[in-house]
């Protein structure tokens, strides 16, 4: 699947791009509104994420234009605007989901995965399952063993993560740009804090362990 990320704003657009090239994605950027129009416009993309505020055309103009000429690609609107008339400009001028700044990557790449199953009608499964670990993504839902699991948000949000990614080894900066807000800092604990919450409810009751510490690499869930 090929992505195009039009944000003029380097440290987010590095962001965006590393979080979608790991979820699997090719990925062009552009750094303002005319030059992703002209990426757009030269090559058929599954998905666009555009900002709105851009140096040399805005991009609402550039969705606008976008749909003038017939193009479909679905775009995600990413916008420091919170309210709901800016929403809903977006959304009217050809915009197909709208997300504000600041943002959990996690969040983007659910929205980005949607749009692209909408305009592929592909579907998704309902559940994710590592082992005898099953986590559904509809009731939010968490078992092991058929016992049910507890989770806060970020724990959820981690475990989600992982079971998206069973066998491959994710790194703490991974897990930070997956999990929390781009702008989180990372020179802290909080990803060993929030593995060692989840490790205590999904593994510790039971003999096989799933969650794994690959030491001064990351973590990987396996079973």
């Amino acid at each position: 699947m090929r992505a195009l990320l039009v944000e003029d704003d380097e440290t987010i657009s590095e962001f965006v791009a590393r979080g979608l090239r790991e979820a699997g994605f090719a990925v062009d950027c552009a750094a303002d509104g005319a030059a992703g129009l002209d990426a757009a416009l030269s090559q058929p993309y599954d998905v666009a994420v555009l900002d709105v505020m851009l140096p040399k055309r805005d991009g609402l103009s550039v969705i606008d234009e976008l749909r003038r000429r017939g193009i479909a690609t679905p775009v995600l609107i990413l916008s420091a605007r919170r309210s709901v008339d800016d929403r809903v400009r977006g959304l009217q001028a050809g915009g197909d989901d709208y997300l504000t700044k600041p943002f959990a990557f996690a969040e983007l790449l659910a929205r980005v995965q949607a749009l692209v199953r909408r305009a592929t009608r592909a579907p998704e499964p309902t559940t994710l399952t590592v082992d005898d670990l099953v986590l559904d993504l509809l009731s939010r839902r968490v078992t092991r063993g058929g016992a049910s699991i507890d989770l806060r948000p970020r724990e959820f949000a981690l475990l989600e993560y992982l079971m998206r990614n069973p066998g491959r080894v994710v790194s703490k900066t991974m897990i930070l740009s997956h999990v929390w807000e781009y702008s989180f800092d990372p020179q802290t604990n909080i990803v060993d804090v929030l593995v060692s919450r989840l490790r205590e409810k999904i593994d510790r009751p039971f003999e096989k362990k799933l969650l794994h510490t690959v030491r001064g690499v990351g973590y990987v869930l396996r079973g």
